[in-house]
């Protein structure tokens, strides 16, 4: 299971005649779990390689999706018990996923100073305490993070020679980091996307714990983001990601999350701005699956009032640090994360 991660196909969308680029997908969301897959598979492996983790020591690490699964993959796959701080955002699909893989779950239950990202972390601490030989991953800062994706981005150049433009959700940063770096290698002038939720604190905006959307955007700011590679950051809220999920589904037969459906919106609105020719990025992380019961649930949209939304044609543009409420974007070369 573990030699399955990676090598996930790359494929052309179908966009309509306002279209000048080509937008190829990398589907992340068919590793076994998603695209974490590889960060947990490239840091445990490290770590085991360098004597940190010992073959009888516990891994513990803060997630509420798609990393959990990763870890539980690989951790459990090498004969670790495997620990999960999580909090009450936490999908059925995903804790049933976590359970039947034999993690134990520690769900926090009240929201505090960080939103629920601060208060995992808080509870892992303690837990370090009490397990002082555990290894953590750490997701949001540990450079294998983001080196993890050099492979993804080789296995693109071995299909398409080169890329003009990546488009990539951003949660703790590794992603976007690490496959820019590496495609920039073959292309110095690559325009780096990055495309973030309405509420996420990640690129200056106000944090909102309560916002909808699950797998981007989070309530600190990861060291692994690197602002110095990425040109441009789009915001999507959640009225927007949801109804740009629903629409990969309807027009490309991609039942994926809002992660992948925000990226879908934005590569998509880019392949008809961009010079006749270049060729776009998008990176699909997560399956839909684990939103079966919020994006794909009318009963549910209908209770958050997010039925019968449409998204809009174009985004728009924003001075950096402008507070944004629907999808915009602004400038960030040069901008430096205070």
């Amino acid at each position: 299971m573990i030699d399955a991660i990676g090598n996930t196909p790359l494929i052309k969308l179908k966009l309509n005649k306002s279209a000048k680029c080509e937008v190829f997908a990398k589907l992340e969301l068919l590793n076994p779990y998603g695209m974490k897959d590889r960060v947990a598979k490239r840091t445990i492996m490290d770590a085991k390689q360098k004597g940190i983790l010992l073959p009888d020591d516990l891994i513990i690490e803060s997630s509420s999706g798609t990393m959990a699964c990763g870890v539980a993959l690989v951790g459990r796959g090498l004969g670790h018990d495997v620990h999960i701080v999580t909090d009450p955002r936490i999908d059925d699909v995903t804790k049933a996923k976590l359970i039947s893989l034999g993690c134990k779950l520690h769900i926090v239950d009240k929201i505090g100073n960080g939103g629920w990202q601060g208060v995992r972390l808080v509870k892992l601490k303690s837990l370090l305490k009490q397990y002082p030989n555990a290894f953590w991953p750490m997701q949001y800062e540990n450079p294998e993070n983001p080196m993890s994706y050099a492979e993804l981005a080789q296995e693109v150049l071995n299909v398409i020679d080169k890329v003009d433009i990546l488009v990539a959700s951003v949660g703790s940063g590794g992603s976007i980091s690490g496959i820019a770096r590496e495609l920039k290698k073959k292309n110095s002038k690559l325009k780096v996307i990055a495309v973030d939720a309405v509420g996420s604190m990640i690129f200056g905006q106000p944090d909102i714990p309560e916002r909808l959307q699950g797998g981007l955007g989070n309530s600190l700011v990861a060291k692994n983001v690197d602002y110095s590679i990425i040109d441009k950051v789009h915001w999507l809220n959640d009225e927007e990601a949801f109804e740009a999920t629903l629409q990969l589904a309807r027009e490309q037969q991609i039942f994926a999350g809002n992660s992948s459906g925000s990226v879908y919106a934005v590569a998509r609105w880019l392949s008809s701005q961009e010079d006749v020719g270049k060729k776009i990025l998008a990176i699909f992380p997560d399956r839909g699956d684990r939103y079966v019961n919020t994006i794909f649930n009318n009963e549910y949209r209908k209770e958050k009032g997010l039925l019968n939304v449409n998204l809009p044609t174009s985004p728009l543009f924003v001075p950096y640090e402008t507070i944004v409420s629907s999808w915009s974007y602004s400038e960030l070369r040069g901008v430096e994360n205070t």
